[in-house]
């Protein structure tokens, strides 16, 4: 059932990269605003991003938390020449590179956690400090957001996106992971924070891709996502973390390989979307010998 789980979990993630794309090529017109509800593409990449979702929800109920996580971590590699072909260009070598960079070193880093797969169990109090901590946590993040500019605060946004997505896929992984045939075990709060943690998520990850730097932002809730959820499966759940001396000196380097990428997407300049010959054009450097109207 583990790699049934590990397939679905990969389809679901293909379809969240490239749902991601569309939604985020609709945020930089338009902003993280109510104005996206009358954006066809909008709603067609929310559309296949939730259904990449379900299927990563139906992954969470066949595999452990550990084991289906990193998955997402490869789709970096599809998502950002998807969205560098929404704009019209080729990716730039950067993108590539850093997003390979993050995508190995995180898979790495993940495939160090030994696999153990045992029905999730969560009591109430764990769970309401969980919920707490990534309300801090998110808070935090958004406050400092207000403070920079540019990839900084794409990467902060994205980092409170990210914990929430993991909140949303550690619950998923409670309630489908505990269910053991038994829908009853559906009746409970657990199944009801799952749609409004995921709704919490969407909001933070519009604003996140509306800053415009898809590439650092994308790459931020990919790492925040599997890291926050495998601490979360380790912590809440009681699932292994790798402790032998020997996978010490691996996981810095794979921890060195993420950050590498994430720096390298980070110093990209922000994608612009072409404005309409009626609407204001979005600022674009001009070169100082070029004709300024």
């Amino acid at each position: 059932m583990t790699w049934i789980g590990l397939l679905i979990a990969l389809a679901g993630a293909l379809g969240y990269a490239l749902g991601a794309a569309l939604q985020q090529y609709e945020a930089v017109a338009e902003g993280a605003s109510l104005r996206l509800v009358r954006r066809p593409r909008w709603w067609i990449g929310g559309i296949i991003g939730f259904t990449g979702a379900c299927l990563h929800a139906v992954a969470l109920s066949l595999a452990p938390l550990v084991a289906v996580q990193p998955i997402s971590v490869a789709t970096l590699v599809f998502a950002v020449p998807l969205a560098a072909f929404l704009y019209g260009r080729k990716p730039h070598r950067a993108e590539i590179l850093g997003s390979i960079a993050v995508a190995v070193g995180l898979l790495w880093l993940m495939m160090l956690v030994p696999e153990h797969n045992v029905p999730p169990r969560l009591g109430d109090g764990a769970a309401i400090g969980f919920i707490a901590v990534i309300g801090l946590i998110t808070l935090a993040t958004q406050l400092m957001a207000r403070r920079v500019h540019g990839a900084a605060r794409a990467a902060l946004l994205s980092v409170g996106a990210g914990a929430v997505t993991a909140s949303v896929s550690t619950f998923v992984r409670v309630v489908g992971g505990g269910l053991e045939g038994d829908l009853g075990r559906l009746v409970h709060w657990f199944t009801l924070a799952i749609p409004l943690l995921l709704v919490c998520a969407v909001v933070l990850l519009q604003r996140s891709y509306a800053v415009g730097y898809f590439g650092i932002a994308y790459a931020g809730v990919q790492v925040v996502d599997p890291i926050t959820s495998v601490l979360a499966g380790a912590i809440l759940l009681g699932e292994p973390l790798p402790t032998a001396p020997s996978t010490a000196i691996p996981a810095l380097l794979a921890g060195a390989l993420t950050i590498g990428g994430t720096i390298t997407l980070g110093r990209l300049a922000p994608d612009h979307r072409p404005a309409p010959a009626d609407d204001e054009p979005a600022p674009v450097p001009v070169p100082a010998t070029s004709d300024a109207s």
